[in-house]
């Protein structure tokens, strides 16, 4: 980590001292506190990673670090600033109230709801004016000038919008003008460098002929962010791109073992999902992977602080309201897996994901397969079908799962190779809880029940607000 920490630095949403936590989609550094409450809202709304004991890509780390040095916070807490919002006793938290329900409602208000969000006019037709937001965004990423297009982003604007004139995405524009804390930004949004221009140009290829050598390395890192993610949580490493390895396969120890008929059917039906399908079950096994990591980092930083006796702990994945109930419910049962179900599953994906970018002919569908290296922050803009989803096989319920602390993180490494390989992967019974759907299903409903009132409760507050603001 860079040596940014300054201890004039606060807690974008209470103004609490030395934080130690980002929102990386969002351009803040948050406390302790309110960062308990950014987890519990989910990767779509906001993206955290701990300062000192998470790995940082450097020029991502700049990119949330300028931010906020420029005022990134002013975007989300634009209503704040005016005089009238203290008059009306609209305020922002402060360190002194407590986490539930004070800071939870306004950091809710402020990052779900939007609700503090300098508001274009209305207009009859809501896509012209994304369109015209995208335009400017088009042109703003050609200057380093970052939080004017993390403004445009928070209006509307499509990071990975094609200029019908122009030909290309903004990405491509960054990364010819050599900005590469701008296509971080826009990466993060969803911008895919594997999108071509009208001349069958990658982002990749207009950063190396424009001489932007560091700029075109990360890009394809970023292009191989959703497997390279699943590999180093398996084994530690990552693969060397710069060499031409863009996959790393670890094997289960015990992969000599017979598979059996279940274990077999389950590898046979992943390999058959369509590649749209295949894109979303290895998102949501990347958002996994992330809620189990950050959950690791944050029960090993909080010191037996009293936050960790509060209802600070992510059991299983928030709701993303874009995505069908039957998704969401799919992503929740990936809690229930345990370590070396879950590692399997991550060797599979990641076995399924080389299959299908080498074009193996088991895929019946010819698009192009790295679509599922896209950054994972496309899922802003996937919405699955309900009537066809993937089925999972361990269901979350309203009881903890159990938590990876370092030494269960350290078990199950011991249950994997030191020896990586790319050859075949042996998929164990990461699928013989079937059972346990039946008996849970009643509880998952019940869940879904909880979250939908919850979401009418948000709705309410925010014509509420809304309704001051009008006033």
């Amino acid at each position: 980590m860079s040596k940014r920490l300054r201890s004039s630095d606060v807690c974008a949403d209470c103004s609490g001292p030395d934080p130690s936590w980002a929102s990386v989609n969002r351009g803040t550094f948050i406390c302790d506190e309110c960062c308990s409450v950014h987890r519990s809202l989910g990767r779509h709304i906001s993206q955290v990673r701990h300062l000192k004991h998470t790995p940082w890509p450097p020029t991502l780390l700049q990119m949330v670090e300028t931010l906020y040095n420029n005022g990134a916070n002013s975007i989300w807490e634009h209503s704040l600033l005016d005089p009238a919002s203290i008059m009306s006793g609209r305020r922002k938290a402060n360190p002194q109230d407590k986490v539930h329900p004070n800071k939870a409602e306004f950091i809710r208000a402020k990052y779900q709801m939007l609700a503090f969000v300098h508001r274009l006019p209305c207009r009859d037709d809501d896509s012209v004016t994304a369109k015209d937001l995208s335009k400017q965004l088009h042109s703003s990423v050609r200057t380093g000038n970052l939080e004017t297009c993390l403004r445009l982003l928070s209006l509307g604007a499509q990071a990975n919008f094609f200029h019908p004139e122009k030909g290309n995405t903004p990405l491509h524009v960054a990364s010819k003008a050599g900005q590469i804390l701008q296509a971080e930004l826009l990466a993060v949004y969803g911008a895919d460098p594997g999108t071509q221009d009208s001349s069958g140009k990658t982002p990749v290829d207009y950063a190396r002929q424009g001489g932007h050598h560091e700029l075109a390395e990360r890009l394809v890192e970023i292009q191989y962010e959703l497997t390279d993610r699943l590999a180093f949580y398996l084994c530690g490493r990552k693969p060397d791109h710069k060499n031409g390895q863009h996959f790393i396969i670890p094997q289960m120890a015990d992969s000599s073992l017979d598979l059996s008929e279940l274990a077999k059917a389950a590898k046979k039906k992943l390999q058959s999902l369509s590649n749209h399908l295949f894109e979303e079950l290895a998102m949501d096994v990347y958002d996994e992977v992330d809620r189990r990591e950050t959950d690791a980092v944050w029960l090993a930083t909080q010191n037996h602080s009293t936050l960790v006796t509060e209802t600070t702990v992510v059991p299983f994945l928030p709701v993303n309201p874009e995505y069908s109930s039957t998704r969401n419910q799919g992503r929740q049962k990936l809690a229930r897996f345990n370590a070396h179900e879950f590692a399997t599953l991550v060797i599979d994906i990641l076995s399924d994901a080389k299959r299908r970018q080498q074009g193996s002919p088991l895929s019946s569908s010819k698009d192009n397969v790295e679509l599922i290296l896209r950054t994972i922050n496309n899922q802003h803009s996937v919405e699955s079908q309900d009537n066809d989803q993937p089925d999972y096989d361990s269901v979350a319920s309203d009881e903890d799962p159990d938590l990876e602390t370092t030494a269960s993180k350290a078990n199950r490494q011991k249950s994997l190779d030191s020896d990586l390989s790319d050859g075949p992967v042996t998929v164990q019974e990461f699928m013989e809880v079937k059972n346990a759907l039946v008996a849970s299903e009643a509880k998952i409903q019940q869940l879904m029940k909880v979250n939908n009132n919850l979401s009418d409760e948000l709705r309410i507050m925010q014509k509420k607000l809304l309704g001051k603001d009008d006033n």
